[in-house]
């Protein structure tokens, strides 16, 4: 299983990579092997301001439908074009490569203090194992 040390990450397996004051958002490699082939992927929340814990969109896959959870308060800022049905409709992207072109979504992070509730990538593993 793939856990890049240089992402922070939730205990509901979201992960985070911070440039500047943009969080890019998505799902961790072990998140996405549980749900299976993903076949749908909605959010509608660009625009929105949310808080940490709110819903930020869902992914459907065969298997199963699950909501994805925003790992830090802000405004979204975009989707990843690539993977919603409007653009690109290629959310097997995130099954392909979930930290990198199967990214979800980018938030102005309005709270800095939130990412220090992040899990490192060492308790990330220690959670998934």
């Amino acid at each position: 299983m793939n856990i890049p040390k240089d992402l922070k990450y939730t205990e509901e397996h979201e992960w985070v990579k911070v440039s500047g004051d943009t969080a890019t958002i998505g799902i961790t490699d072990f998140a996405q092997g549980e749900l299976g082939d993903i076949v749908y992927v909605e959010v509608d929340t660009v625009g929105d301001e949310l808080e940490k814990g709110d819903v930020l969109g869902i992914i459907e896959a065969v298997k199963t439908t699950s909501d994805m959870y925003t790992p830090v308060s802000g405004e979204v800022l975009e989707v990843n074009p690539e993977i919603t049905e409007e653009d690109g409709d290629n959310p097997a992207l995130i099954n392909e490569d979930p930290y990198g072109n199967g990214w979800i979504a980018k938030i102005k992070i309005s709270d800095e203090s939130e990412l220090d509730d992040l899990l490192s990538a060492e308790a990330y593993e220690e959670l998934v194992s």
